[in-house]
């Protein structure tokens, strides 16, 4: 299914503010050389990123799946002066190319780079987070949804990514294990007295969270 209209998207693209020559070179190799290339943030969400941790300009920020680094470095555009992100990555290979990465963009003051389970590191981490980025395993995502609320920041906001996952949650019936936590995961934040949250069909849906007031 296409989720979004490919001349919409298309469309968005075109005027949207192009990217910095290192995150379009890390997107271009990123999209040629890597197998699931369609795991990496676009273009035009690559720049929301940037756009919304520049608006907050957070201490602390976490990333939950790193691939190669490319949204890590989107984000840390916002970081405040001294700030640190963190970013968690469960495949060497990918983390190796994230840090190289990385290294290209001038970073490795601002971020650093976890290897192995998130949900465990999560939980060694300890910070309070002013903006979280989910963007791993589907069928944790409501794990990793209850552990970095209890370290979120009162001003703190969560970004969790492929809520759409590739306009299966749409679909009539949901087949896939990932499609159906997707939606556990979508219908758990909605429930959620805790949280409100928006959701924003940017690419493959972005959901935007924060404590209630």
């Amino acid at each position: 299914m296409q989720w979004i209209n490919k001349l919409a998207e298309d469309y968005s693209s075109t005027y949207t503010s192009a990217l910095d020559n290192v995150l379009q070179k890390i997107y271009d190799d990123t999209v040629a050389n890597h197998p699931e290339a369609h795991m990496i943030s676009g273009p035009v969400q690559g720049k929301l990123l940037e756009f919304i941790s520049s608006l907050l300009q957070p201490e602390y920020i976490l990333e939950v799946g790193t691939f190669t680094g490319f949204s890590a470095i989107c984000l840390a555009k916002g970081l405040k002066p001294g700030g640190e992100l963190h970013t968690i990555e469960l495949r060497d290979e990918d983390a190796n190319t994230a840090w190289e990465n990385i290294l290209s963009a001038g970073m490795a003051d601002k971020i650093h780079l976890h290897r192995g389970d998130a949900r465990q590191i999560i939980k060694e981490l300890d910070y309070r987070w002013d903006l979280v980025f989910i963007d791993a395993d589907k069928t944790s995502y409501i794990a990793y949804y209850e552990e970095v609320l209890q370290r979120l920041s009162e001003r703190g906001f969560i970004l969790a990514d492929n809520v759409l996952f590739h306009g299966q949650v749409l679909e009539e019936r949901v087949d896939g294990k990932s499609a159906k936590a997707i939606v556990e995961f979508n219908k758990h934040v909605l429930n959620d007295g805790r949280t409100e949250q928006v959701f924003l069909t940017v690419r493959d849906g972005l959901l935007l969270i924060k404590k209630k007031s």
